[in-house]
């Protein structure tokens, strides 16, 4: 017996392909919504592929026909998408969308668009509740158009009851910016030496894709205007990733721990490195909708690196990820001013 009709925008993303998957094999009638219609080859043969431009006026509303019993959003961005989807109340009778961590404030201000400030990484509380205070909304940065989706869409209510999952850094297979490629690469290029900004203590909570999918599965079943964190069951810090990546290939490295912030040219900074920690608390996904992570960290991992290595393979780097590149840079994979800082770090010890 069908659970009722799902339709998931931005199906063909990271989060939406293991959303449909997880839906679908839950019972519901999955319609995947994507630019460019196309399959994942882990779905079942009845979901149903659509072509989708939600830019287009009128396009969102005529893919939807009759209705759907809830809409699944990946792609949704501050308030003109959040217009477009309070006017589908009625047609729509739940929505689960995915917002981000991004719109925490600290109590000083701080958030992640101040974190290349000096001073300016955030001090959050560990863990981070759902009530914590936020950043103003807005159009100028990823988290002020997040937090400017989420008022939006809270303030609609029952008339369409939104789930929307703040969720962490997220990793797994078909990441655009996968942060474990820090590591990876550095292994399959035959680094056995890395250095690590903040002790490698940094902690920045992940999330799985598949436990991102498992959140929308059980808010697809209890609709309600909510807000919820999205995370793994741990939050490891920098230091034991890298353990844990290298466990994945049967290495050791040599891991130097830099006391304090990296320097100029940010030798030692990782895509999880700060500060402070950032962890997110999930007793309230917990308490609300029974949430159980289906994955951990270690544990997904062989996959994520199986799937990296393949990537790379016969490529360079920023090819593989361009928006990788865009994101973090060159310095990322700085051998060079590596090799120095170690050299100097060498003589002094």
């Amino acid at each position: 017996m069908s659970r009722g009709r799902a339709f998931v925008l931005g199906a063909t993303g990271q989060i939406g392909r293991a959303a449909v998957r997880a839906l679908a094999e839950d019972g519901w009638e999955v319609a995947a919504a994507s630019h460019g219609g196309g399959r994942d080859g882990t779905w079942d043969d009845g979901v149903r592929t659509v072509a989708l431009d939600r830019e287009e006026e009128g396009a969102l509303a005529a893919a939807l026909g009759d209705g759907c019993d809830v809409l699944v959003d990946m792609v949704a961005f501050g308030q003109a998408h959040a217009a477009q989807l309070a006017g589908l109340a009625g047609l729509v009778g739940s929505a689960v969308v995915i917002s981000s961590g991004a719109v925490y404030e600290d109590d000083r201000g701080r958030s992640f668009d101040t974190q290349g400030e000096p001073d300016g990484f955030p001090e959050y509380p560990v863990p981070i509740p759902e009530a914590q205070r936020t950043v103003a909304p807005g159009d100028a940065t990823y988290g002020t158009r997040k937090i400017a989706l989420e008022r939006e869409l809270l303030a609609i209510g029952d008339a369409l009851p939104v789930t929307l999952l703040r969720a962490g850094a997220v990793h797994g297979e078909h990441c655009r910016t996968p942060r474990e490629l820090y590591f990876v690469k550095r292994l399959l290029d035959g680094r056995r030496r890395r250095v690590l900004a903040y002790g490698g203590e940094s902690r920045f909570h992940p999330v799985h894709a598949s436990n991102v999918a498992e959140l929308i599965r059980l808010a697809a079943l209890r609709p309600a205007p909510r807000v919820l964190n999205a995370g793994d069951p741990q939050a490891p810090t920098v230091a034991e990733i890298g353990a844990a990546v290298d466990d994945v290939f049967g290495l050791k490295t040599e891991t130097v721990l830099m006391a304090g912030a990296p320097p100029e040219g940010g030798v030692g900074e990782t895509p999880w490195s700060g500060a402070h920690d950032v962890v997110y608390d999930m007793s309230a996904a917990e308490q609300e909708l029974g949430y159980r992570p289906v994955t951990g960290y270690a544990p997904s991992l062989p996959q994520t690196v199986a799937w990296l290595t393949a990537q790379l393979e016969g490529r360079d780097w920023r090819r593989a990820f361009p928006k990788m590149a865009r994101v973090y840079g060159e310095a990322l994979f700085d051998y060079a001013a590596e090799d120095a800082w170690l050299e100097e770090y060498d003589r002094r010890v």
